[in-house]
């Protein structure tokens, strides 16, 4: 039994309320059941209770055993000095406040609904699955199914205004220096994400925005910064690079960073050289590219702003050293995608909010015309239940396996939650 679902079996009154008894037999009549308390101290605040004929108001704590009591050292937290009433599944000790007076217990086990826990059992006990309910998932209704989805796809949302709101407060909020932070991580890929963060949060976005006016300039700040210079190419480009970013290196007192870029197993179409060469040449073309992105309504609009290729040396270079035959290298719909879905559409989620013109539907129509993405979690969905293929649906897919499913937190999902109300 998991705690999480002690709190819902209280919340929702899912054991018998008729002659209540306490472990030591006296009598408990239920009044209020409290407030769920989601942070630091008791589970339930201002319940009122009526045990052995005396009306009690004050705390509910509830553990899966009594001795968790002690094991969580509540003995010794003022906080706990108001708690009326001890809720567990087992009892296994007594348990006293810090002055010695004994805590009435209520243990569940033998007095929660069998129904109830019957469905619970069905959830939980089965290991063998890839999620809990797999067996049951598809007899959750569409509507509720559906709106759950969008739930979630906002949730995930949420989640990524966390890091946002981490990366205006190190840039004394500056929008426009975060686009330039997220777009980098999202054009490093997982493989490089980290490391094209790190490269941009090494170069003040001020000495972006200065060298704007010119591409080549870009590129070498970037590839300099990024460690792509220190060798010695016998090439008139490559040179060209190394000299833009000695100048810019002394002008702006810049420190490359240390981490190392990888290309190793990456498609030569993702290597980090052609990715940052896109960037450059995004804010190089591109000029007051938060402004352009924010009112952008469509994803039309979006695919336009982005519509950008590398410059012309990696039009026939994947690195510096060995040329390649010729290919434009434009950003391709599918990136894009990514970059609208991880970027574009949390930072506008993020604006809006602190504009207060958060408009909910508008980045609902944007995300559910992209279409869904190609990972193995979506595939295993897609194998469960047949849905709308969009990137919501993948989006809230991914939240729903990695913050739900994998965290056994069926009681805090909407799936879960419909599960265990049935018969």
């Amino acid at each position: 039994m998991q705690e999480d679902v002690l709190h819902y079996i209280w919340l929702y009154k899912k054991f018998e309320f008729i002659n209540l008894k306490t472990t030591n037999n006296l009598n408990v009549v239920i009044t209020s059941i409290g407030q769920h308390n989601h942070n630091s101290g008791p589970d339930f605040f201002n319940a009122k209770l009526e045990i052995d004929n005396q009306l009690w108001a004050g705390n509910v704590e509830i553990h899966v055993k009594s001795s968790d009591w002690y094991l969580h050292k509540h003995e010794t937290d003022k906080a706990y000095d108001n708690v009326i009433l001890h809720v567990v599944w087992e009892h296994d000790t007594e348990i006293f406040r810090k002055d010695n007076t004994e805590i009435p217990t209520l243990e569940l086990k033998s007095i929660v609904n069998k129904d109830f826990y019957a469905q619970y059992l069905n959830l939980y006990t089965n290991k063998q699955q890839w999620i809990n309910c797999e067996n049951d998932f598809t007899s959750v209704t569409d509507f509720t199914f559906k709106n759950w989805i969008e739930r979630l796809y906002f949730e995930r949302l949420q989640r990524r205004a966390e890091l946002i709101s981490t990366l205006l407060e190190q840039s004394k909020n500056n929008w426009e220096a975060v686009l330039f932070q997220l777009l980098a991580k999202n054009f490093g890929l997982k493989v490089n994400g980290d490391v094209f963060l790190e490269l941009s949060k090494s170069i003040d976005f001020s000495v972006v925005r200065k060298q704007q006016h010119n591409i080549t300039q870009l590129e070498a700040l970037f590839f300099g910064q990024a460690n792509l210079l220190s060798d010695d190419v016998e090439d008139v480009y490559h040179k060209t690079l190394q000299k833009e970013y000695q100048f810019l290196k002394q002008k702006f007192c810049l420190k490359p960073m240390q981490s190392q870029l990888q290309f190793f197993r990456l498609r030569p179409a993702n290597f980090p050289t052609i990715r940052l060469s896109q960037l450059a040449n995004l804010f190089g073309t591109q000029h007051q590219l938060f402004s352009k992105l924010m009112k952008a309504k469509t994803l039309k609009e979006m695919y336009l702003v982005l519509d950008i290729s590398v410059s012309k040396f990696w039009e026939t270079h994947y690195t510096f050293s060995k040329t390649s035959k010729f290919q434009k290298k434009s950003l391709s719909k599918t990136f894009k995608d990514l970059l609208i879905i991880n970027t574009i559409i949390p930072l506008k989620y993020s604006y809006t909010k602190y504009q207060g013109s958060f408009n909910a539907e508008l980045l609902l129509e944007v995300i559910q015309e992209i279409p869904i993405e190609n990972n193995s979690i979506v595939a295993k969905f897609q194998t469960i239940k047949k849905m709308s293929k969009t990137a919501l649906q993948s989006q809230s897919l991914l939240e729903l396996k990695t913050n739900y499913c994998d965290k056994n937190k069926c009681v805090q999902c909407a799936i879960g939650n419909a599960l265990l109300q049935q018969k």
